[in-house]
């Protein structure tokens, strides 16, 4: 068990420039953005925009805060993602745009290296322990709000709001929630056959 706080995370710019990313991990660490295997990252939306486009990369957005956002993705219909909206997986080498519903948003990306590595991405609001199993090969849990205690067979660790805990390989973990919180939880691993 790996514990990443949030003031250690890595600050950079966007590809197209427009904007700021906090970088939470990476693998392998210290790649780039253009030889990383799998990224998670944060990135606050001030202005109506284009997307950087990622070559051979699935993506999943959610939205941590803010009033949301319109997204239009190349092939599909429009989308409007807001904090309380499912996950969205869409490719990242797709022309998307992106319009504010109300001001700025901050929001959380995964991506994976398409065809090595696929990844899903459950929001989870909690009010009591929960079990995951745990059985992808990389799981990321993010703590976006309250405070939790993460335990596994090795390791406990104590998460406060932008905290993450990195496990490699299967293994149960218990979420214990200091009071009502929400987590990401963030599955990593192999592409099904």
């Amino acid at each position: 068990m790996k514990v990443l706080r949030a003031s250690t995370y890595k600050r950079m710019p966007w590809k197209n420039g427009g904007g700021e990313t906090v970088e939470i991990a990476v693998f392998p660490e210290e790649a780039s953005l253009a030889d990383f295997d799998w990224r998670v990252s944060m990135a606050t939306v001030a202005s109506d925009g284009p997307f950087s486009s990622f070559p051979g990369i699935d993506r999943t957005l959610s939205i941590l805060k803010g009033s949301g956002m319109r997204l239009a993705i190349e092939g599909r219909e429009p989308a409007v993602m807001t904090a309380e909206a499912a996950p969205l997986p869409f490719p990242a080498d797709v022309a998307t745009s992106a319009t504010l519903v109300d001001g700025p948003i901050v929001d959380l990306n995964v991506m994976t290296r398409r065809g090595k590595l696929a990844h899903t991405v459950q929001r989870l609001t909690i009010d009591h322990k929960l079990s995951l199993d745990g059985a992808a090969e990389t799981t990321l849990v993010l703590c976006h709000g309250g405070a939790l205690r993460l335990t596994s067979a090795e390791a406990k660790a104590d998460l406060a709001e932008g905290d993450a805990v990195i496990i490699e390989g299967p293994a149960a973990i218990s979420i214990e929630p200091a009071a009502p919180a929400v987590v990401f939880v963030i599955a990593i691993g192999t592409p099904a056959a």
